[in-house]
């Protein structure tokens, strides 16, 4: 199976400036695993060329293509995987999935290829075209994706102290570990993976989701629909927030309705007004209408791609999109739109070597006992150089 990037990596930036969209996590899973699970089928990905190396396209005899911005349902998966060699499946103008005709691959789908008949998908679609829609579908997607991890399945035991209310499930992995907290599962569920922590005083409304050796600190709050992907560390406040992996947030400070990518820190004290003093619609920065677009969105915090940081004590404005491996810090509110390697704050921005962003990125791998592999290097080298990815 491969997962080809739509037009919607442009509108999806910064996230997808390290990522094709079908890596993107909204729910508990990325949109590859989702896809991956309910198939049954190996995932590869189609995407662009600085990216190749780290995401490469499998061959295949007959390989099946799907829409990375588009997330499975039962229905949609049934349509799917009923495709026959030359097929494709559409919901509206949007592609959804193409199966090939064996032993004649395609190098790329951008439009149905001529002889295939084309199958039309009348039901609803969940289709992730911005990066504001990864929080607000996460609560659905949540909820989808625990039915899928968990059904059939008994959860681990719950540890001490652990009070449940509300009529939704709790699901533990094995080694999930929780003491002396309170999940509230009135309006959702709360699934934790292997190794994921609560811990004590923490307070979890669902739907939410600690995914694999995630940790809450003591006395967390945190609101549904929130996410926490593999290895991230939160504490404070949280509300409706999707943390793709590996980043932090361990102190206190507010931070509701956002995105962060992975290897990403946000200082002790640091908060993110999510709502507008004139309770206004927010605007986001749209990288590829290089100008700020409105969301429809009354509340809307951060946006933040991949190993960007943000010191301690910080005020972020509603509807600030960072980019890859900025580093922000000092008083006051910084502009709405800071670029990649931006290096400053309020008082202005400087542009650092490419070596300093790229030890910054080593040593907060290194945390996590990983490398900064060659690959990846030179994938931040060719941002530094190409910023919009393009």
């Amino acid at each position: 199976m491969i997962l080809f990037d739509d037009s919607s990596w442009r509108t999806l930036r910064p996230l997808t400036l390290t990522r094709p969209v079908g890596c993107l996590r909204v729910g508990i899973l990325t949109i590859g695993e989702k896809w991956a699970r309910r198939l049954g089928e190996a995932v590869s990905y189609k995407t662009r060329p600085s990216l190749a190396e780290l995401f490469p396209a499998l061959p295949g005899a007959s390989r099946l293509w799907v829409n990375g911005s588009v997330c499975p349902t039962d229905e949609l998966t049934a349509a799917v995987s009923g495709l026959r060699g030359g097929e494709a499946l559409l919901a509206g103008e949007v592609p959804v999935a193409l199966r090939e005709r064996e032993g004649a691959p395609l190098e790329s789908w951008e439009g149905v290829p001529a002889g295939f008949a084309r199958r039309t998908y009348s039901g609803a679609v969940t289709r992730i075209e911005y990066p504001y829609q990864l929080f607000a579908c996460n609560g659905a997607e949540i909820a989808r994706d625990f039915e899928l991890l968990t059904a059939g399945r008994p959860s681990a035991p719950l540890g001490d102290g652990v009070q449940v209310r509300g009529n939704f499930p709790v699901f533990a992995e094995e080694g999930a570990m929780l003491r002396d907290c309170l999940i509230n599962t009135a309006d959702g569920p709360v699934y934790l993976g292997r190794g994921a922590e609560i811990m004590e005083g923490s307070l979890v409304r669902g739907p939410a989701a600690l995914c694999d050796y995630a940790a809450l600190r003591m006395g967390a709050r945190v609101y549904g629909a929130t996410t926490l992907g593999p290895f991230c560390k939160c504490g404070g406040e949280l509300d409706n927030v999707v943390f793709a992996g590996f980043s932090s947030k361990a102190h206190e400070g507010f931070l509701g309705h956002s995105v962060v990518g992975e290897w990403c820190n946000v200082g002790a004290g640091t908060s993110v007004s999510n709502l507008k003093n004139s309770y206004g619609e927010v605007k986001l920065w749209d990288y590829a209408r290089a100008r700020f677009r409105a969301t429809g969105l009354q509340f809307c915090g951060l946006i933040m791609g991949d190993h960007s940081k943000l010191g301690i004590n910080m005020m972020i404005n509603t509807g600030t999109v960072v980019g890859v491996s900025a580093n922000l810090y000092g008083s006051g509110f910084p502009r709405n739109f800071i670029p990649s390697f931006a290096w400053g704050g309020a008082a202005g921005f400087q542009r650092q070597s490419f070596s300093c962003f790229a030890e910054i990125a080593r040593a907060a791998m290194a945390r996590r006992d990983m490398p900064l592999e060659d690959a990846q290097s030179r994938l931040l080298a060719f941002l530094y150089e190409h910023p919009d990815g393009e």
